[in-house]
């Protein structure tokens, strides 16, 4: 691994290894992110397990992975969960149903036509396809899908994976039609009360710099805080 930190570290799957992760790459606040051109689902899953949330960049032409290990983390204790009381009227309608990656190609190509440019794209979202579609030991990456129960449309969804069963959201969209206003909010209430029903320890949303996350519920943590408690079990 380069340690040069005038420029972004590359990183290979061999550097994903707990005495680099503990000495190197953990204490170390003056980097965030890291490169690699490895694709594969190995190298991936193995950057999920040790914390790292990975996007794509694009970078004179060549499609790059960059792992973040982020400075500070959104994290949603199920019972902190804040539903306001639009939504909370919207679901005693229940004019809606959830599922659980049964349309994931709409998915991604929504978030692809939600965002311009998009990070979820080319060989990630080929990668995305592949561990949707396959099981892994300690890792599971799936899709949200909210439909509108009269029209069957797909509103509102995301993508995002639980390891450690410890759920992470990685990117979603949601329909801007005035008709489906909260319906945003509403999927992401409904996933938590799912992921909730499901055992799932805590919510990493990300980045917490956005004031959706935070009207969640959502608390942020260091990245100190957040690894110990990611990584305990």
């Amino acid at each position: 691994m380069s340690t040069d930190q005038r420029q972004i570290p590359y990183i290979t799957f061999e550097d994903i290894s707990k005495e680099i992760l503990d000495y190197y790459v953990y204490p170390n606040m003056d980097v965030n992110y890291y490169w690699s051109n490895d694709f594969s689902p190995q190298m991936y899953i193995a950057l999920a397990q040790a914390g790292f949330i990975s996007v794509s960049h694009l970078h004179e032409d060549n499609l790059l992975l960059l792992p973040e290990m982020q400075e500070e983390y959104a994290v949603l204790d199920f019972q902190d969960l804040h539903i306001s009381r639009k939504v909370g009227k919207l679901i005693k309608k229940g004019g809606y149903h959830l599922e659980f990656n049964t349309r994931f190609p709409d998915v991604i190509a929504s978030i692809q036509n939600a965002y311009s440019p998009c990070w979820l794209e080319g060989a990630y979202a080929e990668l995305m396809d592949t561990l949707s579609q396959n099981s892994y030991d300690n890792f599971t990456l799936f899709s949200t899908e909210l439909f509108d129960r009269r029209s069957n449309e797909l509103i509102a969804g995301e993508i995002g994976y639980i390891t450690h069963n410890v759920y992470t959201s990685l990117s979603g969209f949601h329909k801007s039609d005035k008709q489906y206003e909260n319906w945003g909010t509403q999927q992401l209430v409904l996933l938590g009360h799912h992921l909730e029903s499901e055992g799932v320890r805590f919510w990493n949303l990300g980045h917490p710099h956005m004031e959706y996350k935070i009207d969640l519920g959502a608390k942020i943590l260091s990245r100190e805080d957040f690894l110990k408690r990611f990584l305990e079990n």
